[in-house]
This record gives structure tokens, sequence and C-alpha cells, in this order.
């Protein structure tokens, strides 16, 4: 396991976060959640590495999202543990919610405010000073390209602005740790660019991001370090060229660890037929 990289950025609080960041941002052990007879998640262990850009990923189904709503003190699991920045989220969650920034899926927000007074209203909550509030509002709509729309109400937000705006508010407090559950899903090209833009700049400060997909080509290209989910089990974690071994891709590796048939199935020689 490697170490992180510096952290100069300021925390929640305005503050200096430290020169180092922990070695692990977040520590999950014995980590169970079952819906009725289904096991959604079945006793996983993972510690992921800070200031690292690091993809969940799994087919659909796979336990991605329950997995992260329970790291995220979302959803309390039937057992385990969860320790982000070395508090544990449900003994200590104010410490926790404090030092993370979670962007999941169907996202509900307040949709009768314009997107600056969201940022504004979410800003004060977490306790941030009405100047620094008010910095931080208008460089992330600028950078989002959301300044044009940012006293449009955000009921009237098209998918990729609100996928955007969601962004912004889960960075506002500058997290060390940030989640986001399929933050592409529905998303024109051009905002996931920007959003793509913006996550870059986040980890190449020494921050952490932890996002869920099943497009293995975007997490290819984007993460460093992996881990693979499957039938809420772990398959394979670590650094990105370590997962994909000596395949051509993380896609054909992917496929190898969950177990996916290489033939096309049952013969479906009637489809497409004459009729």
């Amino acid at each position: 396991m490697e170490a992180a990289g510096n952290q100069n950025a300021q925390g929640h609080d305005g503050t200096a976060a430290g020169a180092a960041g922990p070695a692990v941002a977040v520590r999950v052990r014995g980590l169970w959640k079952r819906f009725g007879e289904q096991v959604a998640v079945s006793g996983i262990d993972l510690d992921l590495p800070a200031g690292r850009f690091i993809g969940l990923v799994g087919p659909n189904g796979a336990g991605k999202t329950t997995t992260l709503s329970m790291i995220t003190g979302l959803l309390r699991p039937d057992d385990g543990q969860v320790e982000i920045a070395g508090h544990d989220v449900w003994r200590d969650p104010v410490a926790v919610k404090a030092r993370i920034g979670v962007l999941p899926e169907g996202l509900r927000l307040f949709e009768r405010l314009s997107g600056r007074e969201l940022l504004t209203y979410l800003g004060r909550l977490r306790g941030l000073p009405v100047d620094e509030v008010e910095r931080r509002t208008g460089q992330l709509l600028d950078v989002l390209d959301l300044s044009a729309a940012q006293h449009k109400l955000v009921v009237d937000y098209s998918t990729g602005m609100r996928k955007k705006i969601g962004l912004a508010a889960a960075l506002l407090h500058n997290p060390e740790v940030l989640f986001l559950d399929e933050p592409f899903e529905g998303v024109d090209p051009v905002s996931a660019q920007t959003i793509r833009g913006v996550l870059e700049r986040y980890t190449a400060s020494g921050a952490t991001v932890v996002f869920s997909s099943h497009v293995m080509e975007l997490v290819e290209s984007l993460c460093d370090w992996v881990a693979v989910l499957a039938a809420g089990r772990i398959k394979a974690h670590g650094p990105l060229a370590e997962v994909r071994g000596d395949a051509e891709s993380l896609q054909s590796a992917f496929l190898e660890l969950v177990g996916a048939r290489g033939d096309a199935g049952p013969d479906l020689s009637w489809l497409g037929g004459n009729r």
C-alpha cells in the first residue's frame, strides 16, 4: 500500500489540512447488508488509499451503491465497521460528515432554490463564513460552467446541470474524501468533460475520490486504483495496472474476474429472422 501524497488543501473549516494525509482514507472491515433473503454485500474487507482516484467497479446489481451508501453513513450495515480518515462512520458521524463529500445516485436537491441559493444555504449549514461561501460558490459555478444558470431554479436544471450543481455542493466544504455514485450517468459529453476536469484538479491537490461505475473504459481513463465488486464480494483490488494484469484492457480483466460468459448465450436464431 502506497502512502498518500501531500495534502496542501485547506480543510472543511478553512484551515490547513496538514502536511500529509493518512495512508488509508477509508478502512472497511466485515461489511454486511441483507435485504430479506438477499445478501447484497457479503463481508467486505477493503482499505482505500488516500490521495488516489479510486474506481469501485462491478456489473449492475453487484452491490456498488449499497456499499457506498454504508461507507458514507446513508445506510446502516447489518454488521461491520467503516472508518474514514480515522473516524468511525457510525460512532463519530459528525466528524466523518465534515470530512466527506457525497454525490449519491438518485440525487435529491432543494429544487425550489436557485443554483446559487442552494450552494449558499449548504455553505452556511456547514458553518463556513459568509464571505468564504460567496467566494467558493462563485468559483465553483464558474469552473462547472453554471454561472449563466446560477439564478435559475434547480428544478429546471437538466440532468447534466443537476450533476454539476450536486458536485459543487459536495465540494463546497473542501472534503478530504469525495464519494461519487455513477457521476457520469446520463450526462452529456460536454458536462462529463467539465466534471472530469474538476475531479482531476481535486485529486491532483492530494485529495481522494472514490467513484462507482460499470463503464470500464471510463474507469481505466480516470482511475489509478480500482476495486472490482461482484455479487457483493470484492474480487480484486489494487493499482489499476496490477488489477488489469496481462489483459489487454481493464474490460477484459473485469469480465474474467466476474465470470462473464464468453459466448453469445442460448440460441436466438429466431430473432430478426423472417416473420
